[in-house]
């Protein structure tokens, strides 16, 4: 009785010991991982002021446009699941590398590409290699620091999500601007991410605790052929080029994806290590917290994504400029990010900064649904920063309440299953509202064109971004139609955001523990008092 009364007291030992380091040893340790986060945040914001120009020389559409961000964003939705849950089997130092050396390849790839479906390609490869770096990064902060003392942290990692954010734009703009040409915005990252190889290898010093590995391959591709065969629809459906809403094709890929995701349930349910826990998900927190992060995702990635095309279609900026004209929703999100982030560890209190950044986030997109080719610059830079300070509230703060709620062993997966849903939402809103601004647009440059006496040829107006081959009065009325459905695009983001407020109204707030792991006060309450002794 002695011996079974002493395994369990040193078997808890060891999670209870993350607590003990300081400061300066959680810095040392964050140094690498910050850095290789930074690239691949670096990485998937650096395109986009180098998007209309790729599209430009690859001669690519509207839909292409949206897909070469789609393209990463399922590939890191599909995968951040199956990164989460080998985080809590396998070494996270040695995922995060692994992690590292998929994305260079990824990157040199893309520089290389000379078609669209090769550029799309690889960047599903970068997709996968980014949602290792986002579970991973989670998961290693979880087994760290007790959530207590975590928003501090986070928000750290908010500051270099925004400093990446803010200096993507800017850095693919100067290369794109540059001699060098749009390819170098690939290339750049190759360097950034050996460093960050490097300095992983020598600060990120993180206990193992080895669990036996399994994988739930057939959840993975469940989850991965469902969630893609459903975005492969909503993107080219109500295409003329392609099938309309309610056709054959609509009903095959449709019923095909809810069946394929039907049957990822009944496998998940049945596992015993799923690649998505429904017990952890179905818990209150985690379902509120995962509803609102599927909105977040809608209204960041959706909106951020075609933010700087506005800027260069509708308002003749060169790409440099876009970078510079996106920085006021990069310095909200900083500021957002940061200040909710030690003022969380301050006090404890966590939800009232989830509801102000839901309202701020609302605001912000309602604000920028009312721009249009000629609204003020300075007013469309206030309408973002609000829209930036909202989404810095609640990104990592999300993350931060649902790993509050969890064991350390389950860190990883319930870390990657917010982060999932946030990239499903993302690649729903990038795949939907571009098929929206495609449509938009091209009923607007119709009429547009109509109104001038240009005739349209096959109704194929506003398929093509090749702005700069075009006759002038032509590409002033495609300015101008850009411009204006770009408007549509925020305040159908503002009404999915809706949704992420009344989320987070209901979640309960629970206090932050001070412990990196969850400790089991009512079991131990009913089931060691007659062993405490024996243990002693």
């Amino acid at each position: 009785m002695v011996s079974q009364a002493a395994a369990p007291a040193h078997t808890a030992t060891p999670p209870v010991a993350a607590p003990e380091m300081s400061h300066r040893q959680i810095m040392e340790a964050l140094t690498g991982l910050l850095a290789a986060f930074f690239t691949a945040i670096l990485s998937s914001t650096i395109v986009a002021n180098a998007l209309p120009t790729i599209m430009s020389d690859l001669h690519g559409t509207q839909t292409d446009f949206a897909w070469v961000i789609t393209a990463a964003l399922l590939a890191n939705a599909a995968t951040t699941p199956i990164w989460g849950k080998l985080a809590d089997l396998f070494n996270k130092k040695v995922l995060v590398q692994l992690s590292i050396v998929i994305f260079v390849a990824g990157s040199v790839m893309a520089g290389l590409s000379e078609t669209i479906p090769l550029l799309l390609g690889a960047r599903v490869i970068q997709g996968i290699a980014m949602g290792g770096l986002t579970a991973l990064a989670q998961a290693i902060i979880g087994t760290m620091i007790p959530p207590r003392n975590r928003g501090k942290y986070s928000g750290y990692m908010g500051a270099v999500m925004a400093v990446g954010t803010a200096g993507g734009p800017l850095l693919g703009g100067f290369i794109v601007d540059s001699p060098l040409g749009w390819r170098w915005t690939f290339f750049v990252c190759v360097p950034l991410a050996v460093v960050a190889l490097i300095l992983l290898q020598v600060t990120l010093r993180i206990q193992h605790v080895r669990r036996p590995a399994k994988i739930d391959w057939l959840g993975s591709i469940l989850l991965t052929t469902g969630v893609s065969l459903l975005l492969i629809w909503v993107s080219f459906a109500g295409n003329p080029d392609y099938y309309d809403w309610i056709s054959w094709q609509s009903a095959l890929m449709v019923g095909g994806g809810v069946l394929l995701l039907a049957l990822l349930v009944l496998v998940e349910s049945k596992v015993e290590q799923p690649i998505i826990p429904l017990k952890i998900i179905s818990e209150r927190t985690t379902a509120l917290a995962i509803l609102a992060s599927v909105a977040v995702g809608v209204a960041m990635f959706g909106s951020s994504t075609f933010l700087g095309q506005y800027f260069q279609v509708a308002r003749g900026a060169t790409p440099t400029e876009a970078g510079l004209l996106t920085l006021p929703m990069i310095a909200g999100n900083l500021a957002g990010s940061v200040a909710s982030g030690l003022l969380i560890t301050r006090t404890g209190k966590w939800k009232g900064y989830l509801i102000a950044g839901s309202i701020l986030l609302i605001g912000g997109l309602g604000l920028s649904g009312t721009m249009d080719h000629t609204t003020e610059l300075w007013h469309a830079g206030v309408f973002t920063a609000v829209l930036g300070l909202g989404l810095g509230m609640l990104m990592q703060n999300l993350v931060l309440a649902v790993q509050n709620t969890v064991r350390a062993s389950d860190i990883g997966s319930a870390s990657a299953s917010v982060a999932f849903f946030r990239s499903v939402g993302g690649a729903i809103g990038v795949s939907v509202l571009g098929a929206v601004l495609a449509n938009r647009v091209s009923e607007l440059a119709t009429r547009g064109m109509a109104a001038a006496g240009i005739p349209v040829q096959g109704g194929s107006a506003g398929s093509s971004l090749d702005l700069a081959h075009m006759p002038e009065p032509v590409r002033e009325i495609m300015r101008a139609a850009y411009g204006d459905a770009t408007a549509e695009v925020f305040l159908i983001s503002a009404a999915v955001a809706a949704v992420a407020l009344v989320a987070v109204l209901f979640i309960k707030e629970q206090p932050l523990r001070r412990t990196v792991d969850i400790q089991p006060a009512p079991d131990a309450e009913s089931t060691t008092p007659e062993l405490a002794p024996a243990a002693r």
